[in-house]
């Protein structure tokens, strides 16, 4: 029978806060069997930060759960900073992590953002990768970062109209560079406003049917979605920090790899034309399309396809 839910609720059998560089402190659990398969959860954004029912897409009795929250993001300190914050600076993380925790390879499980990181540090780090299961394709190319901000607001006009109206009708042409001033902007006055309109901006597109009635829009943002669209405007500005087109270029370093891609038909923010042409040029690589799924990783069938993957791909080691 597929299976349409999460697992059962867990906790974390252990935690830290591992140092880094540059003042970077970063949190990190680990739950589930300790004999089981090493699995690494990447949470999107950047700048999202992990949650409980991220350990669910696990049955625990099988993987070995590695949670953590990227630098700025979640649990880890100092929250919202940009300060020695790039993609360079996340894979050296991750492979720091590897090694604090004892992990010889690990499976990689990644979704939106997510999925960019996972292919990038199995790129860099080939020979430490059991596989991956992404969701949400996200190749951090420039054409992609353009339809966030720009393409797909013509399925949620109304949402693309109050993001784009936050702006001074001055700062509107270059919507991207005046967001990231205003985050950056040391005075709460003006950043938390900025990353309220941001993040609400995202959330209208993130599912497949939006909430039926509209959150009523918020002038100010809570400390993690200050993290999520300050960190997330900054890698944007900056293309991610990947060259253009890396992560298809090198993929043959991880092409002798296993990779599961759930990808829902309708989602707008990671459109599936990514998706497709990334398992277009992966022989290993099979993609699952959800018919009737978005953007968001607990759309029931999301949910379904990637606790299939998990399951599938369980006693990989």
């Amino acid at each position: 029978m597929p299976r349409k839910h999460f697992f059962p609720e867990i906790r974390p059998r252990k935690t830290g806060m591992l140092p880094l560089d540059h003042g970077h402190r970063m949190y990190w659990e680990v739950s589930g069997n300790e004999k089981g398969t090493p699995v690494l959860f990447l949470h999107g954004g950047p700048g999202s930060g992990t949650a409980p029912d991220h350990r669910r897409f696990f049955r625990p009795t099988r993987y070995r759960i590695v949670l953590f929250d990227q630098r700025g993001a979640g649990k880890s300190t100092p929250t919202a900073s940009l300060v020695a914050n790039t993609t360079r600076h996340l894979i050296g993380d991750i492979e720091k992590l590897r090694q604090h925790l004892g992990i010889e390879r690990w499976l990689l499980f990644g979704g939106s953002w997510g999925s960019t990181l996972a292919l990038a540090y199995g790129q860099a780090y080939p020979e430490r990768v059991l596989g991956f299961i992404l969701r949400g394709v996200f190749l951090g190319r420039a054409e992609e970062i353009d339809w966030f901000l720009h393409g797909m607001g013509a399925f949620r006009p109304e949402a693309a109209q109050a993001f784009r109206d936050f702006l001074p009708a001055a700062e509107r042409k270059a919507m991207l560079v005046s967001y990231l001033r205003r985050l950056k902007n040391a005075d709460s006055a003006i950043h938390l406003p900025a990353a309220a309109a941001w993040c609400a901006y995202e959330r209208a597109c993130v599912a497949l049917l939006p909430a039926q009635e509209p959150a009523r829009r918020r002038r100010t943002a809570s400390p993690g979605e200050l993290a999520l669209a300050r960190i997330e405007a900054h890698y944007m500005r900056h293309r991610m920090f990947l060259k253009a087109n890396a992560l298809l270029d090198h993929l043959p370093r991880i092409a002798h790899l296993p990779a599961t891609i759930v990808q829902g038909r309708y989602d707008l923010i990671c459109p599936i034309r990514t998706a497709a042409e990334l398992a277009d040029r992966w022989p290993g690589a099979t993609l699952r399309v959800i018919e009737q799924a978005g953007h968001a990783a607990q759309e029931p069938g999301i949910v379904e396809g990637l606790i299939q993957a998990t399951e599938a791909l369980a006693g990989c080691d």
